[in-house]
């Protein structure tokens, strides 16, 4: 399966039949916004803890379609749930409802209470980023809708800004502890691009990917979801160890701040679980500085055995991993034309990336499926990707 590429014309077909589904619903015209989801690279978990992630935004998107309204009501649809919800801009006591509606109406309550006073509005919400996948269909939701609420208010839009806003909404409205990257590639991801961003200063590098390489996502079927899943313990250990071996470096804020050597010179002061924790975060931020030196080279070469290392880590110290993940990373392996395979996102399910020859994305589309089939019953959604484009407006005219 390949999702859209980042191509004028496909999205306006996208725009033009999302408006008509609004004017449906709603009786009236709209302006439509995109912001599509993710795939990282390289960079696990180190995002929380102030490191470095190399994603890339992918041509799976959430759409909002967008009519303001005289009222402060925000009336939302969305075509994936087929479920209304209604809620008043005035209520300060809105909260999580465990529902899709979380996310929207969790960036809505943010951007209020950060002073940015929005109009009421009616909203179409359809996405195609694979739900539960790793993929950052959350991110794509919130980013789509907060530049759709900042643009329809005539607020000025600042990207950063408006990336941590979205963070902060998942974080403290819908209860989810996740680090910045995934609203970050939604704001800033271009097409034909990975994008190397410092988590602690979030300033970004845009790298550009070999044009001959495909990002193949293999889908294990394996929904996770980090509100229930360890996600959160994970970062409550890599919090643990960092105020331990702080007593050590006073001036350590977090695990990008020491090095492997320093971890195992001091690695009594933990326990072995977190240790292993830890020694995961130091050496995946060293791992994706050298898959970004590697692009910046042009030294394919080199990116095989990082991404070996780092499904290894992440499986072995991180332990986020699983079994249907491990046998589709020993799959690509094993194919022609393969430039690295690994699990991405947060873990307990979901998906890997393949950095796969555009010449053989095929046939290891066709034998992986295979494979996965045989060895686990489940037949996997896979789909070919290119580094797609960062939110925006979608030109239905």
């Amino acid at each position: 399966m390949r999702p859209p590429l980042f191509d004028k014309n496909t999205y306006m077909d996208q725009a033009r039949a999302l408006l008509a589904k609004f004017n449906s619903r709603f009786h009236s015209a709209a302006k439509v916004y995109r912001a599509p989801g993710r795939v990282n690279l390289i960079g696990e978990h180190t995002d929380y803890n102030d490191g470095f992630v190399l994603p890339a935004a992918i041509g799976f998107s959430c759409w909002v379609a967008l009519a303001p309204r005289d009222d402060r009501q925000l009336v939302l649809y969305s075509e994936n749930f087929d479920d209304s919800v209604e809620v008043n801009l005035d209520d300060r006591h809105l909260h999580a409802t465990g529902k899709w509606s979380d996310y929207p109406i969790g960036v809505a309550a943010t951007l209020e209470q950060a002073g940015y006073r929005l109009p009421g509005a009616n909203l179409y919400i359809a996405g195609d980023v694979p739900l539960g996948a790793g993929l950052s269909s959350s991110a794509a939701v919130e980013v789509s809708t907060a530049f759709a609420l900042m643009d329809a208010a005539r607020h000025p839009i600042d990207l950063k800004k408006l990336a941590l806003l979205c963070q902060r909404a998942e974080n403290e409205f819908v209860g989810a502890r996740c680090g910045i990257m995934d609203q970050f590639i939604s704001c800033h991801g271009r097409a034909g691009n990975a994008l190397l961003l410092d988590c602690r200063s979030l300033d970004f590098q845009l790298l550009r990917l070999p044009p001959q390489i495909r990002l193949v996502i293999c889908n294990t079927m394996v929904q996770h979801k980090h509100e229930s899943s360890g996600y959160n313990a994970r970062r409550a250990q890599c919090e643990e160890g960092v105020r331990k071996l702080s007593k050590v470096y006073p001036q350590m804020r977090a695990l990008r701040d020491i090095s492997l050597s320093d971890l195992e010179s001091h690695r009594s002061l933990l326990s072995e679980v977190v240790y292993r924790r830890c020694r995961h975060i130091v050496t995946e931020n060293a791992r994706t500085l050298a898959f970004a030196s590697a692009l910046r080279s042009g030294d394919t070469a080199a990116l095989p055995q990082l991404m070996t290392d780092a499904h290894r880590s992440i499986r072995d110290d991180f332990e986020v991993s699983c079994q249907e993940l491990d046998i589709m990373v020993q799959l690509a392996e094993q194919q022609p034309g393969v430039l690295g395979a690994r699990m991405t996102g947060g873990g307990f399910g979901g998906c890997t990336i393949n950095l796969v020859e555009a010449s053989a994305s095929d046939a290891f589309c066709e034998r992986v499926a295979q494979g996965y089939a045989a060895a686990t019953g489940h037949y996997p959604n896979i789909y070919v990707c290119e580094a797609s484009q960062g939110v925006g407006m979608a030109d239905a005219s």
